[in-house]
């Protein structure tokens, strides 16, 4: 369950996370912090690069962290941006990876929460590992 002390928290994470951004070319800095099941906390910044595809969002930076540090269960994960815009449609996919059920807390440049909601309602009829063949 996510008081709002969590809430706060990770909100600040984001806030002092996303002036780390790399963000050259559309000035669009976005910080992220992620809540896993064990009470650890993942920091990421958006990184962009002038091959443009190959930019990266702050938030599968930050998963890729946890994911990559044997976290896979995620609670919680606050997204910050100048104008409380929410994850693109890759990072959705990627959060639904791990859990429908994980809260996205969206918030603006001065840390007011705009928007709360799970993976599930950002990303309605997700694509998730139970649609792929079992490989038993």
């Amino acid at each position: 369950m996510l008081t709002d002390e969590i809430r706060e928290n990770l909100i600040q994470t984001a806030l002092e996370a996303r002036k780390w951004a790399y963000v050259p070319y559309s000035k669009y800095a976005v910080g992220a912090a992620l809540l896993t099941s064990s009470g650890r906390i993942y920091d990421g910044v958006n990184i962009e690069n002038a091959a443009y595809p190959v930019t990266i969002c702050a938030e599968r930076v930050a998963v890729f962290k946890a994911v990559s540090e044997g976290e896979r269960q995620f609670a919680a994960i606050a997204v910050v941006t100048s104008n409380g815009g929410a994850p693109c449609g890759s990072c959705r996919q990627v959060l639904a990876e791990f859990g429908l059920d994980t809260r996205v807390l969206i918030a603006e440049e001065h840390g007011t929460l705009v928007r709360e909601l799970s993976v599930s309602e950002l990303l309605p009829g997700a694509f998730t590992p139970e649609y792929l063949p079992s490989q038993d």
